[in-house]
């Protein structure tokens, strides 16, 4: 497929969320409440909220931020080169406040657009609620007010992969699978990040993981242009 857009002008990134407390009885009994309504029709039969808490990361309602990163391509004309860079840690402000920086300084051009896989369904939704929840002033990439479709400036990979079919759902490590990009998927998943994050205390762990997805992303586009891949000397952690 023909995307019509310069690699270089586009933002690549994937978020890693957990929820806003360790533990259930952490969190307040209003909130507890409205944890259980949010999610009645999730939870199988039988399943409390208590026990369900663990899930809580995936609503910015409930969840958290403590990793963001981006990847973007530079301007070497003998080879392409993908540097990486990540937000992080457990001031959500702090890292919220600097990506809007990055989108800001460099990426708030009207050809620039950001690229996540699922990123319309979640990661560009929770990033703007949470940033509303700390009066954070929303960058134009992430203000959807009055915009058409065609105008909004993202790309999503799962619905390019889609075709126009809306029932269709492929993973991000089942989409790498199938297309030949290495897996970022070789130590953690999603479901094990609040316990890294909690009880192993392990941020850098979680860097890596959110670091690798972004890769799999850019290398998804390549492969959706039928360009060649990146090795991993031409992928630069900054």
């Amino acid at each position: 497929m023909n995307l019509n857009y310069k690699l270089n002008n586009i933002l690549f990134l994937d978020i890693e969320t957990v929820p806003q407390e360790e533990r259930w009885n952490l969190v307040s009994i209003t909130n507890q409440e409205f944890f259980k309504q949010k999610t009645k029709y999730q939870r199988k039969e039988g399943v409390t909220a208590e026990e369900f808490y663990n899930s809580a990361g995936i609503w910015a309602e409930f969840g958290k931020i403590v990793c963001i990163s981006v990847g973007y391509f530079t301007d070497d004309k003998e080879k392409k080169q993908l540097r990486i860079t990540s937000f992080f840690g457990d001031d959500e402000h702090k890292l919220l406040t600097d990506f809007k920086i990055l989108l800001d300084k460099h990426f708030g051009k009207k050809e620039h657009v950001l690229c996540a896989h699922n990123g319309k369904e979640f990661d560009f939704p929770f990033i703007a609620r949470r940033m509303i929840v700390h009066q954070i002033e929303l960058p134009k990439k992430l203000n959807l007010f009055g915009k058409k479709p065609w105008e909004v400036p993202h790309i999503d990979t799962l619905e390019l992969w889609k075709f126009g079919d809306y029932k269709h759902y492929t993973s991000l490590k089942l989409l790498t699978s199938i297309l030949g990009v290495p897996s970022p998927k070789d130590d953690i998943d999603g479901s094990e990040v609040a316990d890294v994050y909690y009880k192993e205390k392990n941020i850098q762990r979680i860097v890596t993981y959110c670091e690798k997805d972004t890769i799999a992303i850019a290398q998804i586009l390549l492969r959706f242009n039928n360009e060649e891949l990146l090795k991993e000397e031409n992928i630069i952690r900054v």
